[in-house]
């Protein structure tokens, strides 16, 4: 079996008009390529026929994180010039890492002002950079109108979903940013894959015989830096938290133990389960205790997997640390012919884009 280690090898031809800009009206009527990793082969389906491919005794694992609107715009208070302040990372309270833009005119001790409307004359919230760290993030310190209870309230009033950079198009609905399922706020991306599911199609799923648990992992932009340097190898992702509830670990481990299938819904369901790699079950006195920490694990071919059977996923970037952990799984040769009859057959790419399932 060849290994690929050059960033080079996981690019494609992917044409502009094929990265979907808006969300379908139904989410479970994208479309379906189902990749066979044994033998290679390609079928095309529609998104809501992924209960043929599911069966009884295997287990869907959800990450059931949730993107808070994250992105949000406003004025230098000295000048009244525009800014844009991306949150990253809470660090404590109402201090975050971020992301800022105009890097190089918001420098340490620039105070910021969010105003609801254009007109009003007194901000909703205000900010003061307090640091500058080494690769351009900011550490940045927030206060609020005391109308809102907490910081969550003043996002929800001010926020923008933190779309990727290629979706041009204003989002009309930011729920559609977000899985059905999602739960637990501190993503600034969506775990894409789950989009495609809707409650009708995963209570489908359940009365078949399917299982589904839950996993966290807070998406951060660092899963999706691009691979700057020529080798692999030498990438180092962004820590992430997560946490595996105790049933979820319960379940993986029993699922394998009977020979059923765990298929993760998204790469970051797999990333999560393969970090802490599933074993027995706790004594019952820890039946309430769950796995949680922070991940840096990058998955790329040669990753020999413990805990995953089948993915669930949507299209990915050229060379991204997603793409290459899609060749791992199923093989870079094979991945990479699949997207080319996707590419043929006109799916829709990335976070709006059509799925595929590698089984």
């Amino acid at each position: 079996m060849n290994t690929y280690y050059a960033t080079a090898d996981y690019d494609f031809t992917l044409p502009k008009e094929l990265i979907a800009q808006d969300p379908l009206t139904d989410r479970s009527s994208s479309r379906l390529m189902v990749l066979d990793r044994k033998t290679g082969a390609v079928s095309h389906h529609v998104f809501s026929e992924i209960t043929s491919f599911l069966k009884e005794g295997d287990l869907l694992v959800l990450n059931d994180t949730k993107v808070l609107p994250v992105r949000l715009h406003g004025v230098k208070k000295d000048t009244g010039a525009k800014a844009e302040v991306l949150l990253l990372k809470r660090c404590r309270d109402s201090i975050w890492e971020t992301i800022v833009k105009p890097g190089k005119k918001l420098r340490r001790g620039t105070e910021l002002c969010f105003y609801g409307q254009p007109e009003e004359a007194q901000p909703l919230m205000t900010a003061v950079i307090e640091e500058e760290l080494p690769d351009g993030n900011r550490i940045v310190r927030f206060t609020w109108d005391s109308g809102f209870d907490a910081f969550e309230e003043v996002l929800d009033r001010l926020g923008e979903m933190p779309l990727p950079p290629y979706i041009t198009h204003k989002l009309k609905d930011r729920d559609r940013y977000n899985t059905v399922y999602a739960k637990h706020d501190g993503s600034a991306a969506a775990p894409t894959a789950g989009l495609h599911f809707t409650p009708a199609l995963l209570e489908e799923l359940r009365g078949k015989g399917v299982k589904i648990a839950s996993v966290t992992l807070h998406v951060g932009l660092g899963t999706f830096r691009p691979v700057k340097v020529e080798d692999v190898r030498k990438h180092h992702m962004h820590s992430e938290w997560y946490e595996v509830p105790e049933e979820t670990a319960r379940l993986v481990h029993e699922t394998k133990q009977k020979g059923g299938r765990v298929i993760c819904v998204g790469t970051t369901s797999c990333r999560t389960l393969e970090s802490v790699c599933i074993g027995p079950p706790r004594p019952a006195a820890d039946a309430s205790a769950s796995l949680s920490g922070t991940t840096d694990i990058f998955i790329y071919p040669g990753y020999r997997f413990k805990v995953m059977d089948g993915l669930i996923t949507n299209f990915h970037l050229p060379q991204s640390t997603l793409l290459m952990l899609v060749s791992a799984f199923a093989g870079r040769e094979q991945v990479l012919k699949a997207y080319e009859e996707a590419v043929r057959e006109r799916y829709r790419f990335f976070s709006f884009g059509d799925a595929m399932l590698v089984i």
